[in-house]
Parts: C-alpha cells; sequence; structure tokens
C-alpha cells in the first residue's frame, strides 16, 4: 500500500486556499470594474451575464460541485483501503466518463441554444436585440464546460493529495484572462454592434485552455495525473456513481435556485440582471474566500475522521471551522450592510455604470449580505454530510431552499423588485444552514466553538460598527469631494483596522489562524 499524504490542519490548508483565492477575487474586482466601466448595466452586459451562467450552472453540476463532492471520498477510501494504484484507477475511468458525456452536452447545446436561452432568461423574448447577442455570446462560452469541468475534476485529485495551492491557483488564471478580454472591449466596440461582449466570450475560453495545461503540467510534477481508461464500472466507481447521482441531484436543485433568479430578474427592468450581478460579486467575496476554502479544506479531511471513526476530531475541525468562519464572516457582514452604497460606488460607479445603476446595486447588496452567513455556513456543513456518505439529506435541504426561494421571490419581487430576488435568496440559504445544523447536532457530529470567543467577535464588531458609521457621516460632510474610491479605502482601513485591533485586546482572533 503506499504512503498516505501528509495531513496539512485545517488552520494551514485555509490559508493556503483562502490567500489564493482572496488573490483571484482582487482580480475578479478589477475585470468586473473594467467590465462595469465599458458595458454599464445594458442589453450587452444582461446578454454577457446571461451567457457566461451557462457554463457555470453546468459546471458546478459536474466535476467542480457534485463530482467533487462525490469523488473526493470514494477516492480518500480507495486510497486507504486499496492502495494509490486503485485510487488512480478509479480516477482514470470518471475522467474518461465525465469529458465524453459533456462533450454530448456540448453538441447538444450549442444546436438547441435559441431555446435553452428562451428558458433561462424568458424576458429576453421581448428585447430582440439581447436575445440575439446572448445567443452568440452563449455559443462561444459554452465550450468552456468540459474545458473547466476537467480542471475542477483534476483540482479535487489535487486537493485529496493535500495539494490545495495547485487547485486555489486556477482562478487567478481566468481572471487574468477576462480582464484582457475586458480591456479589448473599447476596440470591439464598432465591429461587433450589440456583441460588444465578445471579446469577453473569446477570453473565457482562452482561460480554459491555459487553466486545463497549467493544472496538467503541475499534476504530472507531482505523479497524480489520471491516465485514461475505458470505464468498467466496478464496486468502487458504481458506489461513487450512486453517490454522484444523488449529490448532483442537490446541485441541480440549487443550480434551480439560480436559474429562477435569472428567469425572474429578466421579467424586471433592463439593467435588474446587472444590478444583481454586482452586488452578488461583492457577496460573493466572503464566502469564495472563507466558504469554499474552508469547506475545500473540510472535505478530504472529515473523509479520513469519519471512515478512522475519530468522531471527537471531526467535530473538533467543525469547530474550528466556525469558529474562522465567525471571525471574519461577523464583521464582513456586518460592514457589507452598513457601508453598501460606498462599496459599490467606489468599485464600479465609472463610465456607463451610473448612479442609478449604484443604488440599484447597492440595495441588492445589503439583501445579499443578510444572508452571507448562512450560505458560508451550508458550505462548511455539507462536507460533513458527503465525507458520512449522506447526501440524500443535502438534496432534501436542497429542494427546501428551492422552494422558499421561489414562494418569497413571487411574493417579493412584486413589491420590492430586484431587491426581492436578493432577499430571497438570503432567506433560502438561512432555511439550508439551519436544517444542515439541527441534523449534525441530532447526531453528535456537529462541533462549536466556545461562546464566550464568539461574544467576544461580536463586541469587536459592533465596535467596529460605530466607527463605520460615524466616518461615513464625517466624510460625506466634511469631504464632499472626495472621490468613492477614496472614501471606500478610508473607510475599509478604517473599519478593518478598528476590528483586529479591538479582536486582539478582547483575545478574540483565533491564535491559530494567523500562527506559522
Amino acid at each position: 500500500m503506499s504512503v498516505q499524504p501528509r495531513i496539512q490542519s485545517l488552520a494551514q490548508a485555509f490559508r493556503q486556499i483562502s490567500g489564493l483565492t482572496g488573490v483571484s477575487r482582487l482580480l475578479g474586482f478589477v475585470r468586473d470594474v473594467i467590465f462595469a466601466t465599458f458595458l454599464g448595466a445594458g442589453p450587452a452586459a444582461d446578454a454577457f451575464l446571461v451567457a457566461l451562467k451557462l457554463p457555470n450552472m453546468f459546471r458546478r453540476l459536474t466535476a467542480e460541485g457534485a463530482m467533487a463532492n462525490a469523488f473526493v471520498p470514494a477516492f480518500t477510501a480507495a486510497r486507504q483501503e486499496d492502495g494509490e494504484p486503485a485510487a488512480m484507477a478509479l480516477a482514470g475511468e470518471v475522467q474518461t466518463t465525465l469529458v465524453v458525456a459533456l462533450f454530448l452536452v456540448v453538441g447538444l447545446a450549442e444546436i438547441f441554444m435559441p431555446a435553452v436561452i428562451s428558458v433561462i432568461a424568458p424576458g429576453f423574448v421581448d428585447t430582440p436585440a439581447r436575445m440575439e447577442a446572448a445567443i452568440a455570446l452563449g455559443r462561444v462560452t459554452f465550450p468552456y464546460l468540459p474545458l473547466i469541468s476537467l480542471v475542477a475534476f483534476w483540482a479535487a485529485i489535487a486537493n485529496a493529495s493535500q495539494r490545495f495551492l495547485v487547485a486555489a491557483a486556477m482562478p487567478l488564471i481566468f481572471n487574468l484572462c477576462l480582464i484582457g478580454g475586458a480591456l479589448v472591449i473599447p476596440v470591439a466596440t464598432g465591429w461587433l454592434a450589440v456583441e460588444r461582449a465578445m471579446p469577453l466570450a473569446a477570453a473565457l475560453l482562452c482561460a480554459g485552455v491555459v487553466q486545463l495545461a497549467v493544472m496538467a503540467m503541475l499534476l504530472r510534477r507531482h505523479r497524480i495525473m489520471p491516465g485514461w481508461r475505458v470505464p468498467r464500472f466496478g464496486a468502487a466507481a458504481k458506489a461513487m456513481w450512486r453517490q454522484f447521482g444523488v449529490a448532483s441531484a442537490g446541485a441541480v436543485v440549487m443550480q434551480v435556485n439560480l436559474i429562477i433568479d435569472l428567469v425572474l430578474a429578466s421579467l424586471l427592468t433592463v439593467g435588474a440582471i446587472s444590478w444583481l450581478y454586482f452586488a452578488d460579486r461583492v457577496a460573493q467575496l466572503p464566502l469564495g474566500i472563507f466558504g469554499i476554502a474552508l469547506g475545500t479544506a473540510l472535505l478530504p479531511r472529515l473523509s479520513s475522521q469519519f471512515r478512522a471513526g475519530n468522531l471527537d476530531a471531526a467535530r473538533g475541525s467543525l469547530a474550528e471551522a466556525l469558529l474562522f468562519a465567525a471571525f471574519l464572516v461577523i464583521p464582513a457582514t456586518a460592514a457589507l450592510v452598513a457601508i453598501a452604497p460606498q462599496i459599490i460606488g467606489g468599485l464600479f460607479r465609472y463610465g456607463a455604470f451610473t448612479a442609478n445603476d449604484a443604488a440599484a446595486a447597492s440595495t441588492a447588496l445589503m439583501a445579499y449580505a443578510i444572508g452571507m452567513p448562512a450560505h458560508i455556513l451550508v458550505k462548511i456543513l455539507q462536507p460533513a454530510f458527503y465525507a458520512t456518505a449522506r447526501p440524500g439529506f443535502v438534496l432534501k435541504v436542497s429542494i427546501a431552499a428551492v422552494i422558499t426561494n421561489l414562494a418569497l421571490s413571487l411574493a417579493l419581487m412584486p413589491v420590492l423588485g430586484h431587491v426581492g430576488l436578493a432577499l430571497a435568496t438570503s432567506v433560502s440559504g438561512m432555511v439550508a444552514a439551519g436544517a444542515l445544523m439541527v441534523t449534525l447536532a441530532r447526531d453528535g457530529h456537529m462541533g462549536f466553538p466556545a461562546p464566550m470567543v464568539i461574544a467576544r467577535i461580536g463586541g469587536a464588531t459592533l465596535v467596529m460598527l460605530a466607527v463605520l458609521l460615524v466616518a461615513s457621516a464625517w466624510l460625506g460632510s466634511s469631504f464632499p469631494g472626495l472621490p468613492a474610491v477614496g472614501v471606500l479605502a478610508v473607510l475599509v482601513v478604517a473599519g478593518g483596522g478598528t476590528y483586529f485591533a479591538v479582536a486582539f485586546v478582547l483575545r478574540a482572533i483565533p491564535r491559530q489562524l494567523f500562527r506559522r
């Protein structure tokens, strides 16, 4: 049997993943600032965002979401029980099956793209220019699906081998390529008419090719590149695909949740899709850096701990993850709600992105921020269910969340417009997080951080919030001519500095989070 990879501490894995993810998200903001400046929130922007969502939705159904959650525990079990050759044989069979299926999906989507766009954005029917642009852009962006899905599958292998840096670096390539594509938009405006976003679509394909090449090179260097094998569907493969079937059903349900928002937003005024996109991009920053990083680090760790029957260690891992999340997410949520207008204005209010667009996006950001802790909690708790081969419960929770989102969206949209859609998304996340936590606690698998530490974090957050509100009012009255980006910079420094200083005094900083 081969030697098992060294298990990193949760804090070490989290620092690696969240560090590179943070850099990637900052590059993403640079990309979105350029995107907002040159495209604004009009028809071309709406069309590209719909086209971009297509491969991203399917990607989460394949390698990145359901596949990773089903494959990592199976890969870990095969490695522990049968050795490295058996684990890599399983990976090779899954890889071949995945790629063949995805190429079939891409072929069908290219043929029926008008129907696909009509389903996910029915409001585009009333605006032919947006519909035509979305179809053209969708046909360019959809081939990104097999590229990024294979990259994400290889990333799951790297994560299962405790090599988190390899996978965490991939979004950097994505954002650098799209920044390059966004910079071409002004040049392309004169010869692409309504498809002004076509350079972004082409850059997306370029990103997929580069990501694939870099990931392949790194996996070969570490000798964990799976070969191409004809699927034989042995016992391990059948068990994995059964797990994948249930996990993918849960992922489908969650994608339905996203499609609901897209469909309903397309029925609102032109620009609603873009307002929600830019607000969601800001809200996704903590979710990506903290929630997804913690979930990624937890899955292989919990898989090993539960398989070994070490429940105390598993509960300790969950408690540690919740402590890290609380320390970082509670103040982030408070700040996003308190200074949402300054955040959106400082980041995106340039060029074609008007003051009205910024105001509409900032109200959506407040609504998204309310549910951000719940969505991060879901990312932390779901790995416990996948590690214990219970994806069926995650599916049930996902269905409940979608029903909640749909009911609230239909009820709130006529009153609150696009803000109602964001608020419904937040509440649906609270429903999912509550169900997962209660079930884990009932089963004796849930771990919690010390209440006193959470109270100290809350105290530091309240002091930070007071500083933000006072500083915001003072800047507005004393420096009315200060650029929006300058206001945002002052608030970030003042709020962040205050929080960390008070947290240090109150001994609320988790020592293991910053220990070398």
